[in-house]
């Protein structure tokens, strides 16, 4: 087949957090397929636009890959990195469930600065040792499951980045996660980190004794350091959240 799909990730937010891959693979597409507000941070061009709503992702990427099918090249945009709770997932789930020529397309995956980087980035390094990443979203899983991974990250003694932490449809998520950890973990390091990278931006320092639910939303990254993560103050600086490369026990 002739078409392409090139599933491309659009960074957090400012243009200059675009790889040159990305911006490479856009520049060759004829079609641009996406959830609306990530397709319109694709810069100007020739390429057709495919704008749909958010939960639709299945949905869109069966149009993408009939598009490439009718030898279209496409750029699937995500925001962050595509294969972080994205649309690459997506792809390939409806190219294992559907037509048996989308097996034989030619498929792209670009990655792309997520937004756990980027916030990790801003405050320090939070990440310097080992983290979980968990999706806070029940939509696609059930909050049971969230609980048991919840408990086991915080068993292990990890450091927790949350996705999709509220929303105006689950705004009790975030509170159930924090005074679960709470109960699990006891206190910890959390840090805020809102439109990273973006006009906007804001970094809130606080902990889970602390933190209050109603600072989280949808464009919040939320950080949950370890034992070991440190908090170092500098005066008329910012502080500085750091997770030790060596383990103290």
């Amino acid at each position: 087949m002739s078409g392409r799909v090139m599933v491309v990730g659009l960074g957090p937010g400012p243009a200059k957090w675009l790889t040159p891959e990305a911006a490479e693979l856009l520049a060759q597409a004829t079609d641009i397929v996406g959830y609306g507000p990530y397709v319109d941070r694709v810069p100007p061009g020739p390429a057709r636009r495919h704008a749909s709503d958010n939960r639709v992702e299945i949905d869109r990427a069966r149009h993408a890959l009939a598009l490439a099918a009718g030898g279209a090249q496409v750029a699937v945009v995500s925001g962050g990195d595509p294969g972080v709770f994205a649309m690459a997932a997506a792809i390939f789930e409806a190219v294992e469930a559907g037509e048996p020529a989308w097996r034989d397309l030619d498929i792209v995956v670009a990655p792309g600065v997520t937004a756990v980087l980027a916030a990790a980035a801003r405050v320090g390094a939070p990440l310097g040792h080992d983290f979980c990443v968990i999706s806070l979203s029940d939509n696609l899983k059930p909050w049971p499951v969230i609980e048991k991974r919840l408990a086991a990250a915080a068993d292990g003694d990890f450091v927790l980045a949350f996705y999709n932490p509220a929303s105006k449809a689950r705004p009790g998520q975030i509170a159930r996660a924090f005074d679960f950890l709470r109960a699990r973990a006891g206190d910890r390091i959390v840090v805020l980190a809102k439109a990273v990278g973006r006009p906007d931006e804001e970094i809130i320092h606080t902990s889970l004794s602390a933190v209050r639910p109603a600072d989280v939303d949808m464009r919040t990254l939320v950080l949950v350091g370890s034992s070991q993560t440190r908090l170092v103050e500098r005066p008329g600086r910012e502080p500085i959240v750091y997770s030790p490369r060596r383990w103290e026990g």
